[in-house]
């Protein structure tokens, strides 16, 4: 029977989507490089988009082969008075090579290679070695999720689940079981009609009703089936809850007065793309979005992204916040707890210093990361109060960024998969 395969993914006109597939695995470095500096130039709008990436047509070049010329040739060097064997030629000055092309009256070339990734290419490109830090199943949860598991053996099931080996060994344990004691018997009776044999010619009536209850013996134990449907063993499976991982990821952003525009905008875009990424790539967790200035309020998406409130600066207005929503509805025995915060770094002079108190003392012993993103380069009394936190929290994390450029590399040191080199 001859096995026919049907492709009915859906492809544009004259495209091939395997031929796509199998571009993309093969040139993933190169691809997922462009990826990298195409999202860095982005604005916030932009961000979730399709794009056109270029890849150099030298990293595309294929090996091919070809067929040497056949024969004996003999050459004639000419020889040198500059060079003896084993001397090492410098590379000529002025380089070599590269991208590009420079102007020229003649010659043909050819132009690097441009591939447009869809949107959903593209963004999963750009967050496929990223995850959430230290994440642990530690808990079942309202839905839990169900595996799978072996249960043994049982005698109903469907043929695809019919345990062969287990099968026959039964069958192979009733028949013997069954026929153990007419084997017996017959035995003996074998050794009755010996002996009759040995002292008449077999003849009489004897050795007639022996050979008759042998061939009835023999006839009952040919009748044991060789397989009977109580011999028939299925493999069982039960479906048994699993510990899930539940997450909640707090989202902390500074709106103070001291937060110009430019610098909301640095940090509206850390939190657009940590929002992007958590709703990829993770189907079940809680954002808890919290904007601050001398006050701190939990707010929605839109609040959080498009409200223009400003006022002075009290850090430790959210964190305070952040304490109270974590201990009354994420307790860390079932939640992983992770937390981002973003800001310019300016505080009142006598907060910083409640601000990394309730760091050392309420939050960080909960939670599995934070990170602390300062929209800012100059170093200000909230960064030199959570420096002092580095050496004794190794789930705590501080990066600096000033401009757009910044946000991505940063991004992803601080949500990077263990093992993965940025």
């Amino acid at each position: 029977m001859a096995l026919q395969i049907i492709d009915r993914r859906l492809a544009g006109k004259n495209k091939s989507v395997g031929n796509r597939e199998r571009f993309v695995r093969r040139f993933k470095e190169q691809i997922a490089e462009s990826v990298r500096r195409a999202v860095s130039q982005r604005g916030i709008r932009d961000i979730e988009q399709a794009e056109s990436i270029t890849i150099p047509k030298k990293d595309i070049g294929e090996p091919v082969f070809h067929h040497g010329r056949g024969g004996i040739h003999d050459r004639v060097h000419p020889g040198n008075a500059e060079h003896v064997r084993g001397d090492r030629i410098e590379r000529p000055r002025g380089g070599g090579g590269g991208g590009g092309s420079q102007a020229s009256d003649s010659g043909e070339g050819e132009d690097d290679f441009t591939f447009t990734l869809t949107k959903e290419e593209f963004m999963q490109l750009f967050f496929e070695d990223l995850a959430l830090p230290n994440l642990l199943r530690t808990h079942i949860g309202e839905n839990p999720k169900y595996k799978s598991r072996r249960a043994g053996y049982s005698q109903n099931g469907i043929p695809n689940n019919l345990a062969v080996l287990r099968t026959m060994r039964g069958a192979l344990g009733r028949r013997i079981a069954l026929g153990q004691s007419a084997h017996r018997e017959l035995q003996a009776l074998q050794a009755q009609l010996e002996a009759l044999l040995a002292q008449d010619d077999g003849t009489s009536e004897a050795v007639a009703e022996l050979q008759g209850r042998i061939d009835l013996l023999r006839e009952r134990t040919r009748r044991i089936p060789y397989l009977d449907p109580i011999d028939l063993r299925f493999r069982s499976r039960v479906q048994v809850p699993v510990p899930s991982s539940q997450a909640v990821m707090f989202c902390l952003m500074d709106v103070s007065g001291s937060m110009d525009q430019a610098r909301k905008d640095l940090a509206k875009r850390f939190f657009i793309l940590l929002y992007l990424f958590l709703t990829r790539h993770y189907e079940t967790i809680d954002i808890v979005f919290i904007r601050h200035h001398t006050q701190a309020a939990e707010v929605n998406e839109e609040q959080f992204f498009h409200s223009t409130e400003s006022g002075g600066t009290v850090v430790s207005s959210a964190l305070v916040l952040l304490d109270q929503i974590m201990r009354a509805r994420y307790p860390s025995g079932d939640w992983n707890i992770y937390v981002a915060q973003a800001s310019d770094g300016d505080n009142f002079n006598n907060d910083s210093g409640n601000c990394r108190n309730l760091l050392v003392d309420r939050i960080l012993p909960l939670v599995r990361h934070f990170a602390y993103v300062q929209v800012a380069q100059e170093e200000q009394n909230l960064w030199t109060e959570y420096s002092q936190l580095l050496p004794l929290f190794a789930h705590f994390a501080m990066r600096k960024v000033s401009e757009p450029g910044d946000i991505y590399p940063v991004f992803r040191d601080l949500f990077k998969k263990e093992g993965v080199q940025v």
